[in-house]
C-alpha cells in the first residue's frame, strides 16, 4: 500500500488537461468483447480500475495492446472463448457486472464472481437481473452469478425500477444482439451512458433516444469493430477545479464536454465559484473568487443535492463539501444516492471542520474554517480526492494512507497536483 505525504498552503492552479471519462471507459471496455473484430478505444485513462478491466478481457482470451503514451488500448476479442471470470479481479472493480449482458448475448453463458468496488453504500444488482431476464435470460443468484441463455435473446418492452447507470448499460448491450426491438423505459441518460450507445452504433448496433431516459433499441445478428474516442471526465476535472478555487488558484482545463458543465456549473456558482467555458472545450477559472453562500430567496439557507441526470452528480458532492468548508456561510449538503458517501466527513471535523451530519444522507456545513493537518485514510476514490482537497487547504503536514483507492479514479494523481504547484509525494 502507498500513501501521500501533503504540506498545504500552496495555491492549486495552472493548466490541466481532463484524461478520458472513467465511468465511460470501463462499460466500453466491456461492450468490446461483443465485436467480432478489433476495437480501438481512444482518450483512455491510466487508472487502476481500467487495467483491472482490461486484464478480465485478457484473462476471456481476448489480445490486448496498451499503448499507454497515446492513452489508447487495441482489443481483439475474437479469440475470447467463454469462462468464468476470475474471482480476484471481480473484487476489485463494481464495473465487472457490465460484462454479464455482453458475453450471455454474444457466447450464450456468463459466469460473474461477485463484483467489488468502493463502499458508499448498497448498489442493487435488482434491475440488471429484471432487465436481463425481461431478454431472455436464465440467472442463478449464487456466487458466482451464472447468466444462460438457451436461444437468441428476444426484444421487449423494459420498465426500470430504478434509472440505473450500469444496469442500462448492461440490458442495451445485450439488447443489441437481441431478437426485434427493445423498450427500456426509465433508463439512466448520462453522458457515459450515452458514449457507450455511441459506441455500439459505430459497431453496427441500432439505437435511438440517446441521451434521454427512453432508449430503443433494434437488435442486430453482429457487431463488428470499431475506434471510439471517450469523452472528458467532468468528475475529474470539477474536483481539480474544487482544488483550485479552495487554495484561490486560477486554473485552465482542457477536454471538457461544455454542455455536461452546465450543470455542474450550478453547486459550484452556489459556493461562489464560477468560471468561464469555450467552444473548444476549454474552461478558465479566474483567482479572483468571492467565496461566499448564494442563499435561497428570503435569505434561506440553501441545499446542495444529488440526483441521476441531469441533476447534479453524486460523485462530485464529496469535493463540494470540502470546498464548503472554505467558504462564508451555511449550506446543506443531501446525498440521495448512497447511504454511506457522508460518513468521510468525520475526517474533516478532525481537521477542523464545522460539520453536522444530520443523517446518513445530510450534513450542514459551517465554513470558512482553517482546516489542520491530520492522519487519514482513504475510504474509497471520490472521499480520497476530497480529503487530498482539504489537506491542500490545511495548515501543516497530513498523510492520506490507501493512496491506492485514488488511483482507482485518478491517473497519477501526485503527479498532476505536483504541476500545479503542491507539495505532495507518495510514499511506500
Amino acid at each position: 500500500m502507498s500513501k501521500f505525504v501533503i504540506t498545504g498552503g500552496n495555491p492549486i492552479g495552472g493548466h490541466h488537461k481532463a484524461p478520458g471519462n472513467k465511468n465511460a471507459a470501463l462499460p466500453m471496455i466491456a461492450c468490446a468483447v461483443m465485436a467480432e473484430g478489433p476495437v480501438e478505444l481512444l482518450n483512455l485513462p491510466l487508472i487502476s480500475d481500467v487495467r483491472v478491466m482490461l486484464d478480465i478481457v485478457e484473462s476471456l482470451g481476448a489480445k490486448v495492446w496498451l499503448d499507454e503514451k497515446n492513452h489508447s488500448v487495441r482489443i481483439d476479442p475474437t479469440s475470447i472463448t467463454p469462462k468464468p471470470l476470475c474471482a480476484e479481479l471481480c473484487r476489485k472493480v463494481r464495473t465487472s457486472i457490465l460484462f454479464a449482458g455482453p458475453l450471455v448475448a454474444r457466447f450464450g453463458e456468463a459466469i460473474i464472481p461477485s463484483p467489488g468496488g468502493d463502499n458508499i453504500g448498497r448498489r442493487r444488482l435488482d434491475t440488471h437481473f429484471d432487465g436481463l431476464r425481461g431478454l431472455g435470460v436464465d440467472i442463478t443468484e449464487t456466487n458466482p452469478f451464472i447468466f444462460r441463455r438457451s436461444k437468441p435473446l428476444q426484444g421487449k418492452r423494459l420498465l426500470f425500477d430504478e434509472a440505473s447507470v450500469t444496469a442500462t448499460e448492461n440490458v442495451v448491450m445485450a439488447a443489441a444482439l437481441a431478437e426485434g426491438h427493445t423498450t427500456i423505459y426509465n433508463a439512466a441518460c448520462e453522458p457515459h451512458v450515452q458514449d457507450l450507445c455511441h459506441m455500439l452504433n459505430s459497431m453496427g448496433a441500432s439505437i435511438t433516444g440517446i441521451g434521454t431516459n427512453c432508449i430503443c433499441i433494434e437488435g442486430v445478428k453482429k457487431l463488428s469493430g470499431t475506434t471510439a474516442h471517450i469523452s472528458g471526465d467532468a468528475i475529474e476535472a470539477a474536483s481539480f477545479i474544487a482544488a483550485a478555487a479552495a487554495t484561490h488558484g486560477s486554473l485552465t482545463v482542457e477536454g471538457i464536454n461544455v454542455e455536461e458543465f452546465e450543470m455542474i456549473a450550478r453547486p459550484f456558482a452556489r459556493l461562489g465559484v464560477t468560471w468561464e467555458t469555450r467552444a473548444d472545450g476549454t474552461l478558465y477559472l479566474p483567482e479572483v473568487q468571492t467565496l461566499k453562500v448564494v442563499n435561497d430567496v428570503d435569505n434561506a439557507i440553501p441545499k446542495i443535492e444529488d440526483g441521476i441526470w441531469p441533476a447534479i452528480p453524486s460523485d462530485i458532492m464529496s469535493a463540494l463539501i470540502v470546498l464548503a468548508t472554505q467558504v462564508d456561510g451555511v449550506i446543506m449538503f443531501f446525498e440521495k444516492m448512497f447511504e454511506s458517501r457522508m460518513f468521510f466527513v468525520d475526517h474533516l471535523v478532525g481537521m477542523g471542520a464545522r460539520i453536522v451530519l444530520c443523517d446518513p444522507h445530510r450534513a450542514i456545513v459551517h465554513g470558512p474554517v482553517d482546516l489542520h493537518s491530520s492522519s487519514v485514510s482513504s475510504p474509497d476514490i471520490r472521499a480520497g480526492m476530497a480529503l487530498l482537497i482539504a489537506a491542500l487547504s490545511a495548515k501543516g503536514t497530513t498523510v492520506i494512507e490507501r493512496a491506492d483507492r485514488i488511483d482507482r479514479g485518478y491517473e497519477a494523481i501526485e503527479v498532476a497536483l505536483q504541476a500545479m504547484g503542491a507539495n505532495i509525494e507518495r510514499k511506500n
